[in-house]
Parts: C-alpha cells; structure tokens; sequence
C-alpha cells in the first residue's frame, strides 16, 4: 500500500492527470475561443459515461498492479515514451483544431454551414483526420505512461474502433459537401488512424 504514495506513483498519476486537465480544458477553451461561448456546450469537454468508465478502470488497474507488481510501474523508458506520446498526441490535436478554426467541431456536422470548408492545409496536408489521430495517440500513450498492460490494449481497441466506425460516417457527409474535391483529397492523404483508411 506504501506503493500508492511513492515517488513512482505520485510522478505518473500527477502526469495523468495533468494530461487529463490539460486536455480537457483546453479543448473547451478553443472551443469557446473559435465558436463563442453560446455556441459551445460541455461536451466540447468530450467526457461521456463510458470515457469516465475507461479512466476509472486504467486508475484501478494501476494501484492494483503498483501494489501486487510494484517492479511493473519502474520500466522508465516505457512510462517516459507513454509521456511523449500523450505530449505529440495534444500537438497534433490542438494544430488540427487551431487549423480548422471554425470548420472543427466536436460533433459531425451533417449539414453545411457557412464557416464549413474543406481543410487541407497545414497538418491536414499529411494526415486527413489529425484530430482523431492526435486523440488515438494521446489516449494509448496516457496508458503507456501509467505502465499500464492490459488499459494499453483495451484503449487503443476500443479507441481504434471508435474511430473505425466514425471516419466512414464523418466521410460520408464530407464527399456530400465537397464532391470530387473530397474524393481527391481522400486518396492522397492516410485517416491518421492505423489501419482506416
């Protein structure tokens, strides 16, 4: 039990947490700074029951494992990857948001608007959806950096899935408001998501 409050622990849970806080409230910041504050709701702050559940889980997985497992958690090299990719992760979310300005938005526009426009610019120019692979990357590597073997798995499973089945909806309502342009584009630039194309 002495494990939960160690240099170990207390290092990599303030980590996450701090990653958790910054990511979340940053996201509502850009928000309100791109969209206005009437026009933002808190789930710019994109927590949902199930996203609570994950992190709930990944918490008690980790003081389990840091008291049965303690040699576990000291893998330093892993938890300093899992760190820089929750740090490249954010980069690339927060350049996909700031790049899209008004085009970004939490939910899937189903209808056109007059801020819409397609994107290609940018962190757009390398990967179609940065968001989501920024998200992905980020979310695994909060895993990573608590050392975290079987939440490692479970997110980026049910992360990848998330955005499997979300890309070819998004995509669908795209190639409705930009046609062939969006159909280039398309071609030429990867999902950002491995294995979605």
């Amino acid at each position: 039990m002495a494990q939960l409050f160690g240099y170990t622990a207390c290092r990599q849970l303030s980590q996450m947490f701090l990653a958790v806080i910054f990511f979340h409230g940053s996201e509502y910041i850009l928000a309100v700074g791109i969209h206005g504050k009437s026009n933002v709701t808190l789930k710019s702050l994109l927590i949902s029951k199930n996203y609570l559940l994950a992190m709930v889980f990944s918490l008690v997985e980790y003081c389990v494992e840091i008291i049965l497992f303690p040699g576990l958690k000291e893998h330093w090299w892993v938890s300093n990857l899992g760190l820089a990719m929750v740090i490249i992760g954010e980069i690339i979310r927060k350049m996909a948001i700031i790049t899209a300005g008004q085009s970004f938005t939490h939910l899937i526009r189903t209808h056109p608007s007059e801020h819409h426009r397609l994107i290609t610019n940018g962190v757009y120019r390398v990967v179609r959806h940065p968001g989501y692979c920024g998200f992905f990357i980020w979310s695994v590597g909060t895993q990573i950096m608590l050392c975290n073997p079987i939440s490692t798995i479970a997110f980026a499973l049910v992360v990848w899935r998330f955005f499997a089945q979300r890309i070819p909806y998004e995509e669908y309502f795209l190639r409705q408001f930009f046609g062939s342009q969006y159909e280039e584009y398309g071609r030429r630039i990867p999902s950002g998501v491995p294995f979605v194309k």
